[in-house]
């Protein structure tokens, strides 16, 4: 594995795509396409509207809106905590260096970020013509490439087939120089 000392050392890079494009199908077989080839992925994603992981009659759930500003569940499988960030309630885009800061580099060898457009990393657009959408790679930095299932594009990169995992598992591993 990667040695890396904090979460900042870990390697990232973004999906970027208009919502229904299919940033998560791909990365549904993106993931267990790394993971075969000895790599230990993290996501972050980027919700743009409220979400809560916790389910109302929940204790975790109640004892959240009663006013602790982090709960943290866990079982002998799996733990999850969940803050609450009022102080950034006003819409903007959560501040990603932050939220990479909080995985645990021990347990990760890269960052695979779903959303954060605007932010400043590589990216991977995930663009479908079908869905009469501009690409954003004419309008966003830092598109590296983008997966498609266009035969031709006028962008200035690689275009990786949109429905083979395995390509862009590999063009992650080339591009980030990650040596599993």
């Amino acid at each position: 594995m990667i040695d890396v000392s904090s979460p900042a050392d870990l390697p990232r890079i973004g999906f970027a795509a208009w919502s229904g494009s299919g940033k998560t199908t791909l990365l549904k077989g993106v993931i267990p396409a790394l993971r075969a080839r000895g790599l230990r992925p993290a996501i972050i994603k980027h919700a743009h509207h409220e979400f809560d992981v916790d389910k109302p009659g929940k204790d975790s759930f109640e004892l959240r809106h009663a006013g602790a500003d982090q709960m943290l569940v866990a079982s002998g499988r799996r733990y999850a905590l969940m803050v609450e960030t009022p102080e950034t309630d006003d819409g903007r885009v959560p501040d990603l260096d932050m939220l990479c800061s909080r995985l645990d580099p021990q347990r990760s060898d890269l960052i695979l970020v779903e959303g954060f457009k605007q932010w400043e990393l590589p990216k991977i657009e995930v663009h479908r013509p079908s869905l009469g959408k501009t690409p954003l790679y004419r309008e966003i930095d830092g598109v590296i490439a983008v997966a498609t299932d266009a035969a031709t594009l006028d962008f200035d990169g690689p275009l990786l087939p949109i429905n083979d995992p395995d390509a862009i598992a590999a063009f992650i591993i080339d591009y980030l120089n990650i040596h599993p």
